[in-house]
């Protein structure tokens, strides 16, 4: 049994691996899968979210019941690497001597290339036609095709009304031209027009009764691209490359790259992560099997297996022939039966035993839950929420496989940090979400409290700039959270960390002074229950991929009773932040927060760390410093050198005299963080400027009398925007 459990659990992890690896480039559950009658399978897709990210040439859009890429048509998408669009036809017409109309397309291709598939054709009596290739370098190829009275209708492309030639593989730029190079008119009554187009091989057959008139009115025809994903090999790409379970990877015989396939015996979409799914060869309406009507066709994991009855065996053939009777027969089968019913009991004695065994171990497993849930304060937590009023966030609760699977076991490649209240993972939930999981050091009892007391604060709260607690896990050794995950570190890691260049611009350090000012104004005045953070500073404001604040870490907070406005507690807080009157006293208001903001401000200001404090009371003298420079207009010798020009001189002194009154000595001298929040909003208002910059970058190729249309697939032009800044309006009385 152990040796069975073992390999079931090397199993179970080794498809856990896969799934975690594999599942990082993956599509919503909400993307769009057809447009019109194509089917749209990853990696294209429609809107961000929904393609392989990193290649826009997946990239694809639907509009009036049309796959479009570009402004080109797609018909048709093939996992095997090659897509099948509408490309239009190149032309020039002619009467008598006069040019009447022609056009001729510079086509752009993304990332996406020409296939050999296809044939270059010119079709007109004495007309050239010619494609030139850019990619690593120009490759130009055409064709001439010559006759003064129509051809006869052999169906041949041979040189007599139509020509074609081969197309070079791997370009991803052409153009396509077609021109007459005589005077005569003799064959206007019957070739008006010239044509040149590319085509995908065995579509298009001349009939020069039809064509050299009008190309029987056909604008476009198909051509074939190729596609793969990226630029390694399979070799280079090894587990990071994006083929779901029971594929392989493939590197690509077109272009660099790979592609990826289903396994023999599965069919479906190869870049998902369970894509690939078995093929049922022993069904009826399928019967991809080769078993004989004798015999019974079993279908396994990736192929099938012919079966015969007892007593029969499968030949060669795959039929079933009746096995050889030896004279003991019957002797043969009361030895038989005997060991059979042998093992059979024995089996069942084992299969009692180790339920019995397994129900034994179930019981001791939820006893140890039960008892880690008390000891994490479960029962702390439910009465301390049932007694704190409405709650404005669910909390959900996990279990402590979830969290195993989630986090690959507490592997240590997915620590994000580690602190002073325990250690952050990055865990990814069975629906592909990305959470962060926080997880208190073993043996440390006084963080449970401070767990129990962050689900406690959070439960009230529902604001945009506040990290979302998406529930807890009480069920194991010490207690666990569940954030939303933050992907881009902490305001400390932008300012003096090095995995973040210190690229901060003013506007980003004056928003993210706002939103959290804003942030800490509604925890102190408009949340259902007044909330003190007790340990605001750079570390635990986290940034997102837009520079948009978040503030975390509510363990040390607390919860002021509404007819109280300060409360005798236990000194906590970080040294360099905290707040000195605080510090003294041990009575908290929320002037403690106001201060450890204004320190935060400094930090903003400055670009230097509050943690070169060494002592509450040391860190006096340096925010008196800053307050007798920021009095005596000597702000130059403190503020961020790469912050600082004539243009926000004006904003950097207000935010500094703003730092100078959240830092005073009494508490009471200094202003509400409400009040805050209200200056530093109504100071960017004052300075917002509104700037338009509109780009119409275009290239375009004129013929004499006609016109050339080139970009992004066939448009004649592409257009850039900025959009103007929006001046968000604080709302500090409301969360969300």
């Amino acid at each position: 049994m152990k040796v069975q459990e073992g390999l079931f659990l090397v199993a179970f992890f080794s498809l856990t691996y896969t799934q975690l690896v594999k599942g990082q480039h993956q599509p919503r559950k909400d993307c769009q899968t057809k447009c019109g009658n194509v089917t749209i399978e990853y990696p294209f897709g429609i809107s961000s979210g929904c393609y392989y990210p990193g290649d826009d040439s997946f990239d694809l859009t639907c509009e009036e019941e049309k796959l479009l890429f570009g402004n080109i048509q797609v018909t048709n998408i093939s996992h095997s690497g090659e897509i099948r669009i509408q490309k239009a036809v190149s032309y020039s017409c002619y009467n008598n001597n006069k040019f009447t109309d022609g056009a001729s397309y510079n086509t752009r291709l993304r990332n996406l290339t020409l296939s050999d598939k296809n044939r270059f054709i010119a079709v007109g009596c004495n007309t050239y036609a010619f494609m030139i290739a850019i990619k690593d370098r120009n490759y130009s190829t055409g064709c001439l095709s010559l006759c003064d009275s129509p051809p006869p209708p052999n169906g041949l492309c041979s040189g007599e009304g139509c020509c074609q030639t081969s197309v070079p593989k791997g370009s991803n730029h052409f153009i396509t031209r077609s021109r007459r190079f005589d005077n005569r008119s003799s064959i206007t009554h019957f070739n008006p027009c010239f044509y040149a187009f590319l085509v995908e091989n065995g579509t298009f057959h001349f009939n020069s009764s039809e064509d050299l008139m009008n190309l029987r009115n056909v604008k476009r025809f198909p051509v074939v691209l190729d596609w793969s994903i990226g630029s390694q090999t399979c070799e280079q790409a090894g587990s990071k490359s994006i083929c779901g379970v029971n594929s392989k990877c493939s590197d690509s015989t077109t272009r660099t790259g790979y592609i990826c396939e289903c396994e023999n015996g599965y069919y479906g979409n190869p870049y998902l992560t369970d894509g690939c799914q078995d093929i049922d060869e022993c069904n009826s309406t399928i019967r991809r099997h080769n078993c004989t009507d004798h015999n019974t066709c079993e279908n396994t994991m990736g192929g099938f297996h012919c079966k015969c009855p007892f007593g029969y065996h499968l030949n060669s053939t795959m039929s079933c022939e009746l096995n050889d009777t030896p004279k003991d027969k019957p002797k043969y089968l009361e030895w038989s039966t005997v060991i059979l019913g042998t093992t059979i009991g024995f089996l069942v004695i084992l299969l009692g035993v180790g339920c019995i065994l397994q129900s034994m171990k179930h019981q001791k497993y939820t006893k140890l839950r039960q008892q880690f849930f008390e000891q994490n304060g479960g029962g702390m937590l439910t009465q301390r929420l049932s007694g704190a009023g409405p709650s404005n966030v669910d909390i959900k609760i996990f279990t402590e496989e979830g969290m195993k699977k989630a986090t690959n076991g507490y592997d240590e490649s997915r620590i994000l940090g580690q602190g002073g209240q325990g250690t952050v993972y990055k865990g990814i939930l069975p629906d592909n979400s990305i959470v962060a999981i926080k997880k208190a050091r073993i043996g440390d009892s006084s963080q449970v409290e401070q767990f129990i007391n962050e689900v406690l604060v959070l439960s009230q709260i529902n604001h945009r700039n506040v990290v979302k607690l998406f529930g807890c896990c009480l069920e194991t050794e010490v207690p666990l959270l569940v954030y939303e995950f933050i992907t881009n570190g902490t305001l400390f890691d932008h300012l003096h960390g090095s995995m973040f260049d210190s690229s901060l611009t003013w506007e980003h350090r004056l928003r993210i002074a706002i939103e959290v000012a804003g942030t800490l104004a509604y925890l102190h005045s408009s949340a259902s229950i007044p909330i003190i953070h007790r340990d605001v500073k750079t570390a635990n404001i986290l940034l997102d991929e837009n520079l948009t604040a978040k503030v975390a870490d509510f363990g040390a907070s607390r919860l002021i009773p509404m007819d109280k406005e300060e409360l005798a507690t236990m000194v906590q807080g970080t040294l360099g932040y905290l707040d000195p009157e605080y510090y003294n006293t041990g009575l908290l208001n929320e002037k403690s927060d106001v201060y450890s903001f204004g320190v935060v401000l400094m930090e903003l200001l400055s670009g230097q760390k509050a943690l070169c404090f060494k002592r509450p009371q040391s860190s006096k003298h340096m925010v008196s410093y800053f307050a007798s420079a920021t009095k005596e207009n000597r702000l130059h010798e403190i503020i961020d050198g790469q912050v600082m020009n004539e243009d926000n001189l004006r904003e950097i002194q207000e935010v500094a005299r703003i730092a100078a009154e959240c830092t005073r000595l009494m508490g009471e001298e200094r202003p509400r963080m409400k009040e805050v929040a209200a200056e530093l909003e109504a100071l960017r208002v004052k300075t917002t400027k509104h700037k338009w910059s509109d780009q119409y970058p275009e290239e375009n190729e004129h013929l004499i009398g006609g016109h050339i249309l080139s970009a992004q697939g066939e448009t004649s032009s592409s257009i850039g925007y900025d959009s103007i800044k929006n001046v968000a309006i604080l709302d500090i009385e409301t969360g969300r």
